[in-house]
């Protein structure tokens, strides 16, 4: 069994419900920018009115979110992500988010 089977076979919980879902969050809200971006503006517009005002961007958000979150394709795809990222802090000891900042060009 290769390497990256065996890891799957034993993701633990809070990988699987915590850690996994919160990459899929964060990636749907990037896939959703257009329904974000309109609701954000309709909230700044309405203020405390929002609630009332602003069910049609809500609603359209929502619905891009859903899509996202019960697509089991986005799942794996975020998952592999995961998986990925989790071999590298393996072998590096370097958080994936500390890997991606620019390192100066000079000395």
């Amino acid at each position: 069994m290769e390497p990256s089977k065996a890891e799957e076979l034993h993701l633990r919980h809070v990988e699987k419900d915590v850690l996994i879902p919160k990459m899929m969050r964060e990636k749907a809200k990037e896939r959703c920018v257009q329904h974000v971006d309109a609701f954000n503006l309709c909230c700044k517009d309405a203020g405390f009115f929002m609630v009332f005002k602003c069910r049609e961007e809500n609603a359209a958000l929502k619905e891009c979110l859903t899509h996202h979150y019960q697509d089991p394709a986005f799942f794996e795809e975020c998952k592999q992500e995961y998986l990925k990222e989790k071999r590298e802090f393996q072998q590096t000891g370097i958080p994936s988010k500390n890997r991606k900042q620019k390192l100066p060009t000079s000395m």
